[in-house]
């Protein structure tokens, strides 16, 4: 009797242990489970082409927008892929080095290299709108185009959506709150009775931007009177002789030279080292074109726009 009872009793007690042991596992996995969906705590995404759900803090992220791409690293995310086909700025140069896929150029993604990556966001601008759709189908995509008529708001929201997804809205919010500073000072220092033309130089020939066009922000933020307020705002500009910039005679003339970032050898102080020019009383400020051409919106390159034309503008 008593080895029966024995017997029941270690058979009671490995029961015990067998339900306590299986509610343990069962409260680890739930609590693994808890854990897994915290981590995939998503952020809506709503952009010019449509609205992306994004996992916060994703993996193998790819950037075709060297604006977007300045903005991340400035807020200490490193991309994963970049488009190294195309001219990369010098500040973001290490995106050159093998640490980093190359998927293609600005014009041409490579649709099989981004697909092997697995990523967990792209992000495009208008070069690879027509790429949205089928980027879409490897890994959630983001627009972040610069809206030129409305260059502010856009580099905002482009600023805020890029430091939501990664958590870091409190840093974004700082450098634009710094940067918004900046550009209030160059209001308050910019004469009131003088006048700005900004052109673009390349193989031989210059285009002249005006409000709400792409280099618009020299007049549309920063506070610089246009000297042609009739100037069509266009993509590449409008095409000018040098007779036209000396009859405009602008207090500063603002160059980029573009043959300088894409093919390495600047023309630009030649070029406008003429009897037209030199007879006006234009004071000229060369921009640098790989922040202005290359990788405008972002907070390092507009924080570069504004000290460039701060200093443009000082006697």
């Amino acid at each position: 009797m008593k080895k029966l009872l024995m017997t029941l009793s270690v058979l009671v007690m490995m029961v015990l242990a067998a339900c306590g042991s299986s509610e343990e596992e069962a409260g680890a996995s739930s609590g693994d489970g808890e854990d897994k969906e915290k981590s995939k705590e998503t952020v809506m995404v709503e952009h010019e082409l449509g609205t992306t759900e994004v996992e916060k803090n994703p993996e193998n992220v790819v950037v075709f927008d060297f604006g977007a791409l300045d903005t991340l690293d400035a807020l200490g995310i490193e991309a994963d892929g970049v488009a190294k086909s195309s001219t990369l700025p010098d500040y973001l140069s290490k995106y050159e080095e093998d640490d980093y896929e190359n998927v293609g150029s600005l014009k041409e993604p490579d649709f099989e290299k981004i697909n092997s990556m697995d990523p967990g966001l792209i992000v495009i601008s208008g070069r690879q709108s027509e790429a949205y759709e089928d980027l879409s189908d490897i890994a959630p995509t983001v627009y972040v185009g610069m809206d030129n008529e409305n260059y502010m708001e856009s580099f905002e929201k482009n600023t805020q959506t890029l430091a939501r997804i990664f958590g870091k809205t409190e840093e974004a919010d700082q450098k634009v709150s710094a940067l918004k500073k900046d550009i209030e000072q160059i209001k308050e220092d910019m004469p009131e009775d003088k006048t700005g033309l900004v052109t673009l130089a390349t193989g031989g020939k210059v285009s002249a931007y005006g409000p709400g066009s792409r280099f618009g922000l020299v007049h549309d933020v920063f506070g610089v009177p246009a000297a042609d307020k009739e100037i069509e705002a266009s993509t590449h500009g409008m095409s000018v002789t040098f007779e036209y910039i000396a009859e405009q005679d602008p207090d500063y003339l603002f160059i980029i030279d573009r043959d300088k970032v894409v093919s390495g050898e600047g023309q630009a102080k030649e070029l406008y080292d003429n009897d037209l020019v030199n007879q006006t009383d234009a004071k000229k400020v060369y921009l640098d074109p790989a922040v202005w051409y290359l990788s405008g919106g972002g907070l390092r390159s507009f924080e570069k726009m504004a000290e460039e034309v701060s200093a443009g503008i000082s006697e």
